[in-house]
């Protein structure tokens, strides 16, 4: 089959289009031939050495696929070969076919595309659970969301009106992203890439500040977001797109009681009932109408390189697909 690996860590000319062996799987384990693979922040992070676990070398990434079961082991029960499914795995999805545990599989519905389907596990369960599981969202609440644009804020942006959210003021920094993120139901919209951009926001909320950010940009943007955060606010962070790194005083946080939270979704993925449900919610938003996915783009495999570099020069809107 088909792959991309990656041997050292750089830039994206690291990415390696080879020819490489049919993954074994066991007979608790399940053979999907890959139709759909999702591109993600996470991945360009991986393949710079710079994500939150270690990326041991060679590496072949990719977290999120969707495809059809084309083998099942002997013990597995419950899965068919030939059923449509999505799923998140820990790595090995830039490929023609991947190993699973059947336990991550989520049937994908009759009226749903490979390309749709794979646009919603990595970022639709961030944004669910970095709203209700870790931001603790309420209704009536005020949401700041940052790179309103992309996956994750796209999704969040509707998922925090549907939660019950009073405001949502989304960021972006460009004109286009900016009415895209109207599109999405954001209720105030602001160029983070103009100065005073966090007084901006303060001024939206009438001095009081959001109730909830969400934050993957990092740098002064961190920093900044932190200002404008309410009396008792979350602060979630779930990325750090720009590659800074901030200085912080913690002591800060506790003139207002106010909380910053870390997020990182293989935790969610631990617990296999939460993921299961979660996943399936979002799956009939979609399918009913009530979530819409933006895809950005379909590429063949072989295009990776090019496709994490328009992804990393923020040269797009919604989800990058890549099709084996």
């Amino acid at each position: 089959m088909k792959g991309i690996q990656f041997k050292e860590f750089g830039g994206p000319d690291v990415l390696e289009l080879i020819e490489m062996e049919i993954p074994a799987f066991s007979q608790d384990e399940v053979l999907i031939e890959v139709k759909a693979i999702g591109v993600n922040y996470a991945d360009t992070a991986r393949r710079e050495g710079n994500y939150v676990v270690p990326t041991p070398l060679p590496f072949v990434p990719g977290a999120e696929i969707a495809g059809v079961v084309k083998k099942v082991g002997k013990n597995v029960q419950d899965i068919k070969e030939g059923m449509r499914v999505v799923t998140l795995i820990g790595s090995g999805g830039y490929a023609e076919y991947a190993v699973v545990h059947p336990s991550q599989l989520i049937p994908i519905p009759k009226d749903v595309s490979f390309e749709r389907a794979v646009a919603l596990p990595l970022q639709g369960l961030s944004a669910y659970h970095i709203l209700k599981t870790m931001g603790r969202l309420e209704e009536g609440e005020t949401v700041l969301v940052h790179a309103a644009a992309g996956g994750v804020g796209s999704i969040a942006v509707q998922l925090a009106k549907k939660i019950g959210a009073k405001k949502v003021i989304a960021t972006a920094s460009t004109k286009e992203k900016l009415a895209f993120a109207k599109e999405m139901g954001a209720n105030y919209t602001v160029n983070y890439s103009e100065d005073g951009w966090e007084k901006e926001i303060r001024e939206l909320t009438d001095g009081k500040g959001v109730d909830l950010a969400l934050e993957m940009v990092g740098g002064e943007v961190f920093n900044k977001t932190v200002k404008c955060l309410a009396a008792f606010g979350r602060l979630v962070i779930y990325g750090a797109a720009s590659g800074e790194q901030s200085e912080f005083d913690p002591r800060i946080l506790m003139r207002r009681n106010q909380s910053i939270i870390g997020f990182f979704l293989p935790q969610i993925m631990s617990k296999p009932a939460l993921y299961q449900k979660s996943l399936q919610e979002l799956l009939e938003y979609m399918n009913n109408g009530e979530l819409v996915l933006t895809i950005g783009g379909t590429y063949p495999l072989s295009d990776a390189a090019k496709v994490h570099r328009k992804l990393q020069g923020r040269e797009t809107k919604g989800k990058l697909v890549l099709l084996p």
